[in-house]
């Protein structure tokens, strides 16, 4: 079961992550946000969306590493975390920057972050 709460936590934190990062452009796009909005603003509202992020990957990676009970290693946690990352982002860009679209070179390396986990988890 830590393995679901861990890969759900970690999905989790990485939406919060992505749109703490990426958020404000597309605010900046819609107008809700202007270009002259001072950057301590905009770095004040990210990390109002880091704290929850934070507040789900830290129990991902306590719940999920070996050292405490979990099935993962750290070098494990690390990689799913990232093709979490990359895959929460690629469905962040497509649905809100419609300028954004994919290409047959993300999904190839797309597929080299699935070999990366496949590798990883190799014994």
């Amino acid at each position: 079961m830590q393995y679901f709460y861990t890969i759900g936590l970690l999905i989790i934190a990485n939406i919060f992550m992505t749109f703490a990062w990426y958020g404000h452009l597309k605010l900046q796009q819609i107008n809700v946000i202007s270009d002259n909005t001072p950057l301590y603003v905009i770095i004040l509202l990210s990390w109002m969306l880091a704290l929850p992020e934070y507040c789900c990957q830290i129990p991902a990676n306590r719940l999920g590493f070996v050292g405490n009970g979990g099935p993962f290693n750290l070098m494990q946690l690390k990689v799913i975390q990232e093709v979490i990352s990359l895959a929460v982002f690629t469905v962040f860009v497509t649905i809100f920057f419609n300028g954004e679209s994919l290409h047959w070179n993300h999904l190839a390396a797309f597929i080299c972050l699935v070999l990366a986990v496949f590798f990883v988890f190799y014994k």
